[in-house]
């Protein structure tokens, strides 16, 4: 069995009460023994003792199965999803309707190409891709410094995130009763994740997104200059566009370069994307910390 990845499952009965050694020199030898978990037992107490549930351990083996010389192989990845939540008072908030598929879509390719990533996700309802390491958030506020605490020793930072560009400049501390027709809230800046990252005198390779209702690329390549970005993937959105939708399309830009990826599942534009950032990085001789991005 050496040098052999071998799942065993184990439950509380095996491994503290039957044969803890037998448990202990497989692990030694390379066998990747999960469990005991807790919960509710046959005999009725509650506590460690259990086999682990079965999309648990589906999900462990998964991860083992995954790549460790892929395009991104040694590489930390961080990546932001989702939209942000602004409140305006305890029951009240103001977002977007970013689904956060895309930006999930990415961690997963992204892992698939054998990086180590952290995904900073805002308030969405999906599952966490296999290897990823997950950090829950809600507003802007939240997520730079969730994304800042997690900026050291990343090599790709990723932003798919529709941040909010404003927050109610006082946010009520009771709910706010209907009693006129009218409701005037005074807004204020965010704080901008993206440029906050792209601006750092020690910074990773930068990319972001850039979600346009008209004139995408030339917008998206503004923004690409303005925020000092090393890539940026455009799309268009709108009603039916891109929102809650399960494909999409994306024209990426660089300083030297335009690759349009065709519409296509959210999962394919994302490995494709993954694959133009590697190319990007070896392009480069691999080094993407530095202060200014390079031409």
């Amino acid at each position: 069995m050496q040098g052999k990845h071998i799942l065993l499952g184990v439950t509380g009965g095996i491994a503290a009460y039957k044969a803890p050694d037998l448990v202990r020199r497989l692990r030694e030898r390379g066998v990747k023994a999960y469990g005991p978990g807790e919960g509710d037992q046959a005999c009725g107490e509650t506590g460690e003792g259990r086999m682990l549930e079965p999309l648990d351990l589906a999900g462990r083996v998964e991860a083992l199965l995954l790549p460790s010389d892929g395009a991104l192989a040694g590489r930390r990845v961080l990546v932001t999803a989702g939209p942000t939540r602004e409140r305006i008072d305890p029951v009240r908030f103001i977002s977007n309707r970013s689904s956060g598929k895309m930006g999930f879509a990415v961690a997963q390719a992204a892992r698939e190409a054998g990086a180590s990533v952290v995904l900073v996700a805002g308030p969405v309802s999906l599952p966490t891709p296999v290897g990823v390491t997950r950090i829950d958030v809600e507003s802007a506020t939240e997520m730079l410094t969730a994304v800042l605490r997690e900026l050291p020793g990343t090599e790709v930072f990723i932003s798919t995130a529709a941040v909010a560009d404003y927050r109610p400049a006082r946010a009520a501390e009771q709910k706010i009763k209907k009693t006129t027709d009218t409701l005037e809230l005074a807004m204020e800046r965010t704080a901008d994740v993206l440029a906050t990252v792209a601006a750092r005198s020690e910074r990773p390779f930068v990319v972001g997104f850039a979600a346009e209702t008209e004139s995408v690329e030339q917008n998206a390549r503004t923004k690409l200059l303005r925020k000092n970005l090393d890539m940026i993937a455009a799309n268009e959105v709108g009603h039916d566009k891109a929102f809650d939708c399960e494909d999409n399309q994306l024209i990426v830009l660089s300083r030297g370069a335009r690759h349009e990826l065709p519409r296509a599942g959210k999962l394919t534009l994302a490995r494709g994307l993954i694959a133009l950032i590697a190319q990007e990085l070896a392009a480069r001789g691999g080094a993407c910390r530095r202060g200014t991005a390079l031409a």
